[in-house]
């Protein structure tokens, strides 16, 4: 009660931050009688002004007031459209790293371009993030207008770009680009072998459009590049014809959490089949160790029937098992499924079975995203979200009042008893909205739903559209006419379509599809743009006559067949009427039958309204019931939060491997001469050979000579009289050392003359950088592993996350000291033609995976875990030299160091590795 009263005195804490900006949008609407006399020279020099004044010092906040007055002229110049005071503020939001959350219709297209271009006149880029290719590309010529005439460059990143042109809209000051392309194209950066083969600048600055899709939904699942492994494509159809055979007791399916496992009974029935088929030999479990590739394969097989059907989480089109987005309802060519899912599937509809891929690098959107310095984001619903926002992120979600009342009626849910009831009562409301000319747009959860509501239209002679992952190259032109006086638009999904129901029509859409029926009629250019006039003012006539029939009927009337899992999707379904203060009305439907009650909903409550008994095509509403729908939303949307967390915990410990490697990477690519690197080496492998042989403080009877005799020859090829050396008198082991590092130099030495110190230069690199690559593929392979049995430990009483930790940096310490074997072995021993042997090139054949996201493991939290801690599961670090000027090193000032890698030799001359010296805790 207090806080109530305390808000309506002082409003809520999201009014004062947006009252806050009342003085800047003031100042920036005084300055526009000056900027409308300016020449469109002049309004353009401003870019130069404000650049040369960043450069003497000023901030991005000094000009903040200028600039957004700046872009707002030009908007008006180039698109005809002005930015309202609430968009002002939008931007205002969006420059202070924040989220802006404004509903649809409100511009916040338009809104991005103040930001933008503020934040581009430092020079450092600006990403545009959203969610398709089309939008990416749209958003770029239509708001691009804005930026090329203020003198900015603009770029945009699609699917089908080749390097080089990557490179170029990357090198913009505004850049478009899709969540995936950004981040498949951080993973393929840090792939290649030369810096100028890179096609990224470091992040600056990312504005991130649907940032509750992309930062929420999409984050569920990492970005993974994987390439072709063994073939096993037999198997999985051998272990698919397995499946259909089983008897109903064979497996126990959770739908809730999308899990399917085979009873007692059914490994029974399992083995009896593989048995039959010849897969398995008698007397053999199909869980002997020697089986698991066999039980693998099964497993994935049962999951490809029980959990994933046709035509709701994948299609099969032109022979190919394509995955749909759950929150988008497009297709995503191009994405597979990892761990074998993609090859069962491919197994179960009977398509040609591609070649199983293993991981070659992956990063979730989390640690994607929080790499830029300055991040933002707006949406037209994140406030449901906003606590999730800030604890992953540290983004704080600003409302932005709509600049016009939303006028918008929102009925009540009905629920009937079963599904064909609910349908009749939505073909019954649709006949109705027919009658009277109002526009209608009919939200489903999956293609099968939609599909099958249309065939029910279609039985009731009702014209209409269907937009769904089989219709996606129409969808804009689907999306944009859906406003028209009677049209029925069914759509799988709409979130993030970012195109405006308007209504009456969209006329530029219309003006554009008439574009290619005129240009083929009229050969001359200016008969052509005659015709395009003429035709351009007949469909605005129209479009204007329809839009009153359509107001006067009620406007665009939204209806939802059933609830999605989340809150934020039915948000925005419903958001899509009533914009700009536009009439509408919106209602969803639901039946008992529905898979969110089905599965989630409240036992108690559906019983008693089993037990109340509803009439056939009855509809009911009760607060028990919208109650227990509510609980059903908000179980799922914390389950999905803690597979996010969940995702992020475990690819944390990853991450600062991740950035080690690739920071490794960049190093190397960017040195001509890793010759002190390899020598580091060297002396690592000697001193590890040493104190595996020869233990510190045992005595010499105990030194095992003749092991440190054969790692030598194993890995450097010289036989060394080192028993002779052990027999000397008073000899300790840093003597013998001593002894192994002379000769190991004076073999490498030797090598560099033989082929010449450019070539041997050359080769060093070479080596250094294949061999760094597989160590890292082969790491990534047994993360996978490790992620997938880890699990398995909670049942011995130890937390799984912290099994994982501890397992990861060993893991990533053999990484590293087998790399350093590898390199220095393989450099001792290889022989060579006489010729400079190519730089090695990426990987070809490779594939941008999606993962399942109920694949993501269910894991114990960890809040005191810090990555950057190697006791608690970090990175060990690979030794190299770094960047600090030899001539400026003093070997009796510590301060002329710089940063020293413990294992590297002390810089004080002593001969000690540093860690040993003066770098000793």
């Amino acid at each position: 009660m207090l806080g109530a009263l305390a808000r309506s005195l002082f409003g809520t804490a999201n009014d004062r931050i947006v009252k806050g900006f009342d003085k800047p949008v003031a100042k920036i609407n005084a300055l526009e009688p000056e900027l409308i006399k300016l020449s469109d020279e002049q309004l353009r020099a401003k870019t130069v002004e404000f650049r040369e004044r960043l450069a003497k010092g000023e901030t991005l906040d000094d000009l903040l007031v200028e600039a957004f007055a700046v872009v707002r002229e030009a908007a008006k110049r180039t698109l005809g459209q002005r930015h309202f005071d609430v968009q002002l503020k939008g931007g205002m939001v969006l420059h202070s790293g924040k989220i802006s959350e404004m509903k649809t219709g409100e511009g916040k297209t338009l809104v991005a371009t103040l930001p933008v271009y503020l934040n581009a006149l430092e020079g450092k880029g600006v990403h545009v993030v959203t969610v398709n290719d089309y939008l990416a590309k749209r958003d770029s010529e239509w708001m691009g207008q804005i930026y090329t005439f203020l003198g900015l460059t603009v770029g945009v990143i699609v699917h089908e770009l080749d390097d080089e042109q990557r490179k170029a809209a990357y090198a913009c000051d505004v850049t478009y680009g899709t969540n995936n392309e950004l981040g498949f194209d951080y993973l393929r950066d840090n792939m290649k072998f030369r810096l100028d083969a890179m096609v990224q600048r470091p992040f600056n600055y990312a504005i991130v459009d649907e940032v509750d899709s992309i930062l929420i939904d999409e984050a569920r699942t990492p970005l993974i590049i994987s390439g072709p492994a063994e073939d096993s494509s037999e198997l999985y159809r051998r272990a698919d014809t397995v499946i259909p055979r089983l008897k109903p007791d064979a497996y126990e399916k959770d739908e809730k959490n999308r899990t399917v496992v085979l009873t007692d009974p059914g490994v029974e029935q399992v083995e009896d089949i593989l048995r039959g088929d010849g897969l398995l030999p008698e007397g053999i479990s199909l869980y002997a160790p020697n089986q698991v590739t066999l039980l693998h394969h099964v497993t994935q097989a049962l999951r490809a029937h029980k959990l994933f059907s046709r035509d709701t989480d994948y299609i099969v089109k032109d022979g190919q098992v394509v995955i749909i987005d759950e929150f988008t309802g497009r297709m995503m060519a191009g994405r597979r499924y990892s761990e074998g899912l993609h090859q069962a599937l491919e197994a179960k509809e009977q398509v040609e079975i591609q070649r199983e891929n293993q991981t070659l690098a992956s990063i979730t959107f989390q640690n994607l995203f929080r790499m830029y310095p300055k991040l933002s984001g707006m949406t037209g619903t994140a406030m449901t979200e906003a606590s999730e926002f800030g604890e992953i992120y540290r983004l704080e979600v600003v409302e932005i009042p709509t600049n016009v009342p939303v006028a918008r009626k929102d009925a009540d849910d009905e629920i009937y008893r079963t599904l064909a009831d609910k349908t009749r009562a939505i073909v019954k409301l649709i006949e109705d909205c027919r009658t009277r000319q109002q526009p209608m747009l009919v939200g489903t959860v999956s293609i099968e739903k939609s599909e099958a509501l249309s065939e029910e239209l279609k039985k009731a002679k009702i014209p209409h559209n269907v937009l769904n992952a089989r219709f996606h190259d129409q969808e804009a032109e689907i999306v944009a006419q859906a406003g028209r006086p009677g049209s029925v638009t069914i759509a799988t999904n709409m979130a993030g379509r970012g195109t405006d129901i308007q209504l009456g029509g969209n006329v530029d859409m219309l003006v554009r599809q008439s574009e290619p029926a005129i240009r083929a009629k009229f050969a001359d250019e200016a008969e052509q743009k005659a015709e395009l006039a003429r035709v351009a003012a007949e469909i605005k006539a129209e479009v204007l006559r329809n839009r009153e029939i359509v107001l006067k009927a009620g406007g665009l009337y939204v209806v939802g067949t059933e609830r999605h899992e989340s809150r934020r999707i039915d948000n925005q379904l419903r958001g899509r009427s009533g914009r700009q203060g536009d009439p509408g009305a919106s209602k969803f439907f639901l039946s008992l039958e529905d898979d969110l009650m089905r599965i989630f909903g409240n036992n108690k409550v559906l019983d008693w309204v089993q037990k109340k008994g509803m009439a056939d095509d009855e509809a009911l509403t009760h607060r028990w019931l919208n109650k227990a729908l509510e609980t059903a939303q908000g179980k799922v949307e914390a389950r999905n939060f803690e597979i996010r967390k969940n995702l992020l915990r475990f690819d944390d410990v990853m991450n600062s491997q991740r950035k080690e490697i690739y920071a490794e990477r960049i190093e190397l690519m960017a040195t001509e001469d890793v010759s002190d690197t390899i020598a580091g080496m060297r002396r690592d492998v000697v001193d590890t050979l040493v104190k595996r042989t020869i233990p510190e403080g045992v005595y010499a009877e105990q030194w095992k000579i003749g092991e440190l005799k054969e790692e030598v020859q194993r890995i450097f090829g010289l036989d060394l009289p080192i028993e002779e050396w052990a027999k000397e008198e008073g000899i300790a082991e840093e003597e013998i050392k001593t002894r192994l590092n002379d000769q190991v130099d004076r073999l490498f030495a030797q090598r560099a003359a033989q082929y010449g110190t450019d070539v041997w230069r050359q080769v060093e690199k070479s080596v250094l950088m294949q061999l760094f690559d597989q160590s890292w593929k082969e790491h990534l392979l047994h993360l996978d592993h490790l992620r997938q049995g880890i699990g398995l430990r909670a049942y011995g009483q130890k937390d799984p996350l912290n099994e994982y930790k501890r397992e990861a940096f060993n893991l990533f310490s053999d990484l590293l000291t087998g790399l350093r074997e590898q390199v220095v072995g393989l450099l001792a021993t290889l022989q060579l033609r006489m010729e400079a042997p190519p730089m090695p090139e990426m990987p070809t054949n490779m594939h941008e995976v999606h993962e399942d996201p109920a694949l993501a493991s269910q894991m114990s939290d960890d809040p005191n875990f810090d990555p950057a801690d190697p006791d608690g599961g970090g990175v060990a670090t690979l030794h190299r030299p770094r960047a600090v000027a030899r001539a400026a090193k003093d070997p009796n000032d510590p301060a002329t160091w710089g940063k020293v890698a413990r294992n590297a030799p002390c810089p004080c001359g002593s001969g000690k590795k540093f860690k040993h010296c003066h770098g000793r805790v």
